[in-house]
């Protein structure tokens, strides 16, 4: 980095602590204005309302009542030098001759020095207690920006030339390519860099060990279902021809594996183009007691093993939402919970608010979770031991996740080992 560079950069923080400076300043000016204008505001009030007020109550004791068409007058006395000496306030009822007349020059003198010498008071206090007392409590609500602008002013000044540069440079190229490597560059300038890209390396290592293990779990489950096609086609083309038996039995096996294998695709297919941003979200107005409504009907319609009950709790809410991707995370929800759960018991849907955000439930009476495996539950191909005897493929719940991320919500989860899961959307 060149000289000028350097000096360049150390103008710059040094203008950005000046500028923490000004506005600690601006905001104690606003402050004191604030407070001085309420202040003068309420003198002026006080001096305003209390004549008014005593001198209605002089009126209506002695003419019985207070008019605004009532004939008033202030007039001063002065002696033979032109001084005042009392002012004369006057009323008069239009309709009759009663008249009173009251001396106002000492009362209203006292008032005035007592509203006076009540002003300074509150003024001496607030130059001498509570401007210090803010400016304190400012300076302790900034300090964290403070620091901050310190910091980037000590940066600013390290001498940064090209010799830096040219050593990242080559301890990058230097790194290697297993796991352990780390970067050093044995330099106490250049420690947050160090640090940054070593975080970079950790999360790009971890990034593709996930999609290494994506692959595998995924062609995995693929070849199970074609080593099914596979072999039940060979059957057919040995023996399934002339005997019936065998041809009804790969067709069978030979369609639900097909199906599978479609699901599974589609589903992979699905995740592909969520993550690659080509699957967006069509939000429209969307009531939630009546978008589980139709799950649950849609529930009952196709399943007659299970026991499905719905308590509204939004009648009048209404949130901005894909309709349709909202409605296949509750039905992945809905899946699970029929599919671990025994026949003729209860499956629970609900709604309701949770810290002001509504939420959409699905309760079931199943196997449950243990608490070690519901922190991997929305890994795409995880599947708890209890859950291998059941047919799935592991990537339902991700593709929940998936969308409940997009809509800016979240999981809550409750499940225990033969009580049952609860799975709470919150929106």
């Amino acid at each position: 980095m060149s000289s000028d560079q350097n000096t360049n950069s150390a103008a710059a923080g040094s203008t950005q602590a000046r500028r923490m400076s000004s506005i600690r300043r601006r905001l104690s000016g606003a402050w004191l204005r604030h407070r001085l204008g309420g202040l003068f505001g309420r003198t002026l009030f006080l001096l305003l309302l209390v004549p008014v007020l005593i001198l209605g109550t002089l009126e209506w004791r002695e003419l019985g009542t207070v008019r605004l068409k009532t004939e008033r007058r202030i007039e001063a006395e002065r002696n033979t030098d032109g001084k005042i000496t009392q002012l004369n306030y006057t009323a008069k009822l239009p309709e009759s001759e009663q008249t009173i007349t009251v001396g106002l020059l000492p009362e209203m003198s006292v008032f005035l020095i007592a509203v006076g010498g009540l002003f300074l008071l509150r003024l001496i206090l607030l130059f001498a207690l509570a401007l210090p007392s803010y400016n304190a409590d400012l300076k302790e609500i900034l300090k964290p920006l403070d620091e901050l602008a310190k910091k980037a002013d000590e940066l600013s000044r390290l001498e940064f030339g090209e010799n830096k540069y040219q050593r990242i440079e080559n301890a990058i190229s230097q790194l290697e390519a297993d796991e352990s490597s780390r970067l050093s560059l044995g330099d106490r300038d250049l420690l947050g860099i160090e640090a940054a890209i070593n975080n970079l390396l950790v999360r790009i290592r971890e990034s593709n060990r996930q999609q290494a293990r994506f692959v595998n779990d995924a062609s995995h489950e693929l070849r199970t279902p074609i080593a099914v096609i596979s072999g039940y086609a060979d059957m057919l083309a040995r023996w399934g021809k002339d005997d019936e038996k065998v041809l009804d039995e790969a067709i069978s096996a030979i369609r639900t594996e097909s199906a599978r294998m479609k699901h599974l695709v589609e589903q992979l297919l699905f995740l592909a183009r969520g993550d690659a941003g080509r699957t967006q979200l069509a939000k429209e107005p969307v009531k939630p007691d009546e978008l589980m409504r139709e799950a649950y009907e849609e529930s009952v319609m196709i399943d007659e093993k299970h026991i499905y009950r719905f308590s509204p709790g939004l009648p009048e809410t209404t949130l901005e939402a894909d309709p349709g991707l909202l409605k296949q995370a509750v039905r992945i929800l809905l899946d699970n919970a029929a599919k671990y759960t025994k026949e003729g018991d209860e499956i629970l849907l609900s709604t309701g608010l949770k810290d002001g955000r509504p939420y959409l439930q699905v309760q079931d009476t199943g196997i449950g979770m243990a608490e070690a495996d519901v922190p991997h539950m929305f890994e795409r191909f995880y599947r708890a031991d209890e859950a291998r005897s059941f047919e799935g493929t592991g990537l339902g719940l991700s593709i929940a996740k998936w969308i409940v991320d997009k809509h800016g919500g979240y999981f809550e989860i409750t499940s225990r080992e033969e009580i049952g899961t609860r799975i709470r959307i919150v929106l």
